[in-house]
């Protein structure tokens, strides 16, 4: 499978180091945004061409993202997309659940009126998308409701653990076609997090984010742990 990836701006950094960085951010943009599958083997010429980079370069990108639980390196040092786990994706999920939800409850003390405002018409094309049947804007327009969540709240060591879960690669490894997407509660739930942020109420908006981010878990095929491991 050959992926074209974007090509960096004029001005990037084009130091080693900045290259890593450069080239560690395009694959994982990559593999959240689903172009590889889990377990999907990563063929080194195909990432080298498409990512402009050196083997040696790639290696190093590979071992970043390793750590980063985006893939898994093999004993003959080839690469393959994460597959997670029931109980891996559970926690994964708890997690999420766990530090978006203490991110709102930052941002209803540090949002601007602006941002809000923002929410509010993020909200309005998500509906659109919605009744258009456009999953992809759809999809779109609520990592950027998340995102600028999280960086309302203001606080870049959170913002740093959250998107270094892999979250969105358990999202997609476990979606489960048979439910409808977005949940037909979904717009309710939004709606309920943006009126605690206007307010500037904390414990609201992270009981609020906490539900709606909990409740993501109707829409995937995830069994409970207690039922084990799927086959």
């Amino acid at each position: 499978m050959s992926v074209s990836l974007p090509v960096e701006p004029a001005d990037e950094d084009r130091s080693p180091t900045g290259t890593v960085l450069r080239a560690r951010r395009e694959l994982a943009a990559a593999i959240r945004r689903g172009d590889y599958r889990p377990n999907q083997r990563l063929i080194e010429s195909e990432l080298t061409a498409a990512l402009d980079v050196s083997r040696a370069t790639l290696r190093s990108v590979l071992i970043a993202l390793e750590q980063e639980n985006y893939i898994s390196l093999e004993l003959n040092r080839s690469a393959r997309v994460r597959q997670f786990s029931l109980a891996e994706a559970h926690e994964i999920l708890e997690t999420r659940e766990i530090l978006e939800s203490a991110a709102a409850g930052l941002a209803a003390t540090r949002i601007l009126p602006e941002e809000c405002d923002r929410l509010d018409e993020l909200m309005a094309l998500m509906a659109e998308a919605d009744r258009a049947g456009d999953t992809e804007a759809y999809s779109s327009r609520n990592s950027e409701f998340h995102a600028l969540v999280i960086a309302a709240a203001r606080q870049p060591t959170l913002s740093r653990l959250l998107s270094s879960t892999p979250y969105p690669l358990v999202v997609k490894q476990f979606h489960n076609f048979e439910v409808r997407h977005p949940r037909p509660d979904t717009m309710a739930e939004h709606r309920a997090i943006v009126a605690a942020l206007r307010i500037g109420d904390s414990a609201v908006a992270e009981a609020a984010m906490r539900h709606h981010v909990a409740a993501v878990r109707q829409g995937l095929a995830l069994p409970d742990p207690a039922e084990g491991e799927q086959e």
